[in-house]
């Protein structure tokens, strides 16, 4: 019996784990570089990610949340769909970029998930479904004894035994799923009303919110197999929607609009998401020819390159560089030539753009790696000396599992083993790979000066000791 019980008690912490990862769910680039973090394919872009900043700083800064302690982190995934799992991230689906169609809106997500970390939902839940995961076993444990006199009596009092332990399995579970999904429901409400205080806080409209949850109201009541994860894991009640509407409708920031710039800003990732994510097919139907508008050039450009052809990468250089004379001062139009140009393996065409960009926005880690990267690509001592100088300010100002591989890599060039290993055991630590981290980690040690900077960092993964939650 021992051995039931402990399945048991694996499954439902299963279970449970992934319910409370879907209860907050509200919903939600581009490559270059995608990266992984707690199973979720995350992707690094810096114009998207300085325009989520820009949408979500104030929101944070009034919900109490501080600077820098919460970051926005872009899922790659079709849905519309945001949510949290923590106190330190909102997660942002790649579909909830693309399908929200105002910055409003977006904001609106926003403030939302803002509203759980801020309420602290993820403990709360937490520590409800640890105390309610013991009356769930105490339930099977009770079961499985009932069950257990029953094969043992047998006859009719086996089988009332039998089916009353069933019962008690069945109907402890359900109650305690039932207690969770009204408290589920109860901080959805909290989340709304948090975030629409927020909203008005900064003195922008909720209607964005408003919009985004009476767009999928009418998905209440069609399966949940056919239901967007948005919907499944916010669902929409009626008396919460009426409520959350008279809230917008009397706040005195109701008629508030997203400046030109920052509508211009959104349509900008969007274009950039369809040009990278979608099919160029897609792009071309969703941006046609007579568009002539700085968003869908944009993306037509990006577009062009991936539908191929001889011409492909001349055809797209110069619809950036038409984009480039209109626009010369957006960094983000002479990264994506540089960008495209590395993929077509010109690295060192694309170095002078990629200096453009990062002068134009010299506080960009991700542009820094780019720019390095194509100087190695490039080849040359003094670009490999370039580069780890680029690698170094990066890996300052953005945990990159990337860059420490592309220091590694520059060190490698330079004869430089230990150093190479050292950045080689961050990249792997960073990446969650922690046994892989420390075989480099103690290689490179051993050959490091004791209590310098890089054997204090491997020191630290070579006695790095998971937690663990059991």
């Amino acid at each position: 019996m021992s051995r039931h019980i402990s399945k048991l008690v694996q499954t439902l912490r299963s279970a449970i784990a992934g319910f409370c990862i879907a209860a907050l769910a509200l919903t939600s680039v581009v490559p270059p570089t995608p990266a992984y973090a707690q199973g979720l394919p995350l992707i690094r872009d810096t114009e998207i990610e300085k325009l989520l900043n820009d949408y979500a700083a104030p929101i944070f800064r009034v919900a109490g949340l501080g600077s820098g302690r919460v970051a926005v982190r872009i899922v790659r995934n079709n849905g519309f769909n945001a949510f949290v799992v923590d106190g330190q991230n909102v997660f942002v689906h790649t579909g909830a970029l693309l399908q929200s169609e105002t910055p409003n809106q977006l904001i609106g997500v926003i403030a939302h998930e803002a509203g759980h970390i801020a309420g602290g939902h993820m403990a709360a839940l937490r520590s409800r479904i640890a105390r309610d995961q013991t009356k769930i076993l105490l339930a099977q444990v009770l079961g499985i004894l009932l069950i257990g006199g029953a094969a043992a009596t047998g006859g009719d009092t086996g089988r009332d035994l039998g089916g009353a332990g069933q019962a008690v399995m069945q109907g402890g579970t359900e109650i305690v799923m039932r207690s969770l999904l009204a408290e589920r429901r109860s901080q959805e409400s909290a989340a709304d009303q948090a975030g629409l205080k927020y909203l008005n806080a900064t003195q922008q409209s909720g209607i964005g919110m408003l919009e985004t949850f009476e767009r999928f109201q009418q998905q209440e009541y069609i399966s949940d197999a056919q239901k967007d994860a948005f919907v499944r894991s916010h669902p929409v009640a009626s008396d919460r929607l009426a409520r959350l509407r008279q809230l917008v409708e009397s706040s005195p920031n109701y008629n508030k609009k997203d400046s030109d710039e920052l509508k211009l800003r959104h349509e900008l990732m969007r274009a950039k998401l369809s040009g990278y994510l979608e099919n160029p097919r897609t792009v071309f139907n969703r941006y046609p020819e007579r568009d002539t508008s700085l968003q869908a050039r944009y993306a037509r450009a990006i577009a062009r390159y991936f539908m191929g052809g001889r011409s492909a990468v001349n055809d797209s250089v110069a619809d950036i560089e038409g984009l480039i004379r209109q626009k010369p001062d957006y960094p983000y139009f002479w990264e994506l030539k540089g960008d495209l140009l590395m993929r077509a393996g010109k690295a060192e065409q694309a170095i002078p753009a990629l200096r453009q960009a990062l002068k134009l926005v010299p506080d960009a880690p991700l542009i820094q790696v780019q720019l390095a990267t194509a100087l190695q690509q490039a080849g040359g001592s003094k670009g490999v000396s370039e580069s780890i100088s680029l690698l170094r300010q990066a890996v300052v100002r953005d945990t990159n599992p990337s860059a420490h591989r592309m220091l590694a890599s520059a060190y490698y060039k330079q004869d430089k083993l230990p150093l190479a290993d050292a950045e080689t055991a961050q990249a792997y630590f960073l990446e969650g790979n922690v046994k892989q981290a420390q075989i480099f980690a103690k290689r490179a040690q051993s050959k490091l000066k004791k209590g310098s900077p890089e054997w204090l960092r491997n020191d630290d993964i070579i006695n790095y000791k998971p937690v663990d939650l059991d």
